[in-house]
């Protein structure tokens, strides 16, 4: 009698002692395929796969999420693909149990990323490139996706909504741009529904969405506003209070809109050199029950340095080149790429030669001159205000240059300027048919 007695106190005990809470790490916008001013992104993706394996297995997650954007372009280079079957197989390898849904963004291709789901579902990975013709209501076997605990429940409800276009959206009234938001409304509010009423009051909903919501900031050169092509954002209550915790992608700013449980992870690498203030972060999401728990933000090592000089501002040419030459060397690190180098400068009048003479100052440095900013002094106005009274189309390709020269540079350009315009517009002229 006492045997089952104890087994009895610790089966009581068990059940008394609470599940750990679900751990999901949210990612987004890799934009594998990237190029940084010609420079490859391999090497810094590679550590970044690296980084996050490691991630995944120090913190115990349960589940990998990806918001979309896995690649830069909708025809990725065959690298960029390998890379990502790579990482694949190489998660698989190191966590059996560990759940992987990703969707599709606006730089990816919908069909080519559904076209390997019947191999990737048979290894319990669920990749949503796009919705179907029949739209969400159709799709939502496809949409929505359970995850597991350590102990196998379920604990949470993914509605894994990809990037929208306006083909895979509900009829709406009015007018474009607010129709395009009431369809995107009723297509997560499908979604979304659904996942709520299997989740019930226990269960968490996880929202996942590529979409670009009022209130987010976005990066000053690399992403734009999507929706259908507009400038329209949606609101944040796109995801309601039931909803514990949304996973976003688009932005590259990671940052959070409205309330903590709607956040966008941000890219894990800078994606222009505008962004190297960023801090490119990965999240940590535990879930108990239907409640966020808690979110932790686990900041992305940066593997390529980018620098710029000035800081903010720009400079004289001279005073650039002091600037540059007073620069410390930066030894050359092997396996590492060098930091790239971003400078702006103010001038009077372009001058051909810059970089060159950039370059030479650079000489010895360990800097890879990405990009020279100008930043002309007396520019403004439009091509209009110079010459009123007379259509664009009735000036000559001569004139319109020369005026143009003279609105900038307050005065007529070089001769062996005016040379080499006329060879290239000769050369243009000869080519048209």
């Amino acid at each position: 009698m006492t045997k089952p007695k104890v087994k009895s106190e610790r089966r009581e005990s068990a059940r008394a002692r609470p599940a750990r809470p679900l751990r999901i790490l949210h990612t987004a916008d890799w934009h594998l395929g990237h190029t940084l001013h010609d420079v490859p992104r391999e090497f810094e993706h590679g550590r970044f796969f690296e980084w996050l394996l490691d991630q995944i297995g120090e913190r115990e997650v349960d589940a990998l999420l990806v918001a979309g954007d896995l690649f830069d372009a909708a025809n990725p280079p065959a690298r960029a693909q390998q890379a990502w079957f790579r990482f694949l197989g190489e998660a698989r390898r190191r966590f059996r149990d560990l759940q992987i849904v990703a969707i599709g963004g606006n730089h990816d291709s919908a069909a080519r990323l559904d076209a390997p789901d019947p191999v990737l579902s048979a290894f319990g990975v669920r990749v949503i490139g796009g919705v179907s013709r029949g739209g969400v209501e159709a799709d939502l076997e496809r949409l929505l996706v359970p995850l597991k605990g350590k102990g196998g429940e379920i604990g949470a409800w993914v509605a894994a909504v990809p990037y929208l276009r306006p083909c895979d959206l509900p009829a709406g009234d009015g007018e474009a741009g607010d129709a395009l938001i009431t369809g995107v409304r009723a297509a997560y509010a499908a979604v979304l529904t659904e996942a709520h009423r299997r989740a019930g009051d226990r269960t968490a909903v996880v929202a996942m969405g590529h979409l670009y919501l009022a209130g987010g900031k976005l990066s000053e050169l690399s992403e734009r506003k999507i929706l259908g092509g507009n400038l329209h954002a949606l609101p944040a209550d796109v995801f309601p209070d039931f909803v514990a915790y949304a996973a976003l992608g688009h932005l590259h700013l990671a940052q959070q809109v409205s309330r903590p449980a709607v956040r966008y992870a941000g890219s894990p690498l800078p994606l222009s050199l505008a962004e190297r203030s960023y801090e490119h972060q990965v999240a940590i999401v535990e879930l108990a029950g239907a409640k966020l728990e808690g979110v932790e933000i686990v900041r992305v090592p940066r593997w390529m340095e980018l620098v710029r000089i000035p800081e903010t501002g720009e400079l004289r040419l001279d005073e650039l080149l002091e600037r540059i030459a007073a620069e410390p060397s930066r030894p050359a690190v092997e396996g590492t790429p060098e930091p790239l180098l971003e400078v702006a400068v103010r001038l009077e009048r372009p001058e051909p030669a810059i970089r060159k003479t950039i370059q030479d100052v650079l000489e010895g440095k360990g800097l890879r001159l990405a990009k020279i900013t100008p930043v002309y002094a007396g520019v403004g106005g439009s091509l209009g205000d110079v010459e009123r009274g007379r259509a664009l189309g009735e000036l000559s390709p001569d004139e319109v240059f020369r005026r143009c020269w003279s609105r900038d540079f307050d005065g007529a350009p070089p001769e062996e300027l005016l040379e080499a315009f006329h060879e290239l517009l000769e050369q243009a002229q000869g080519d048209a048919p």
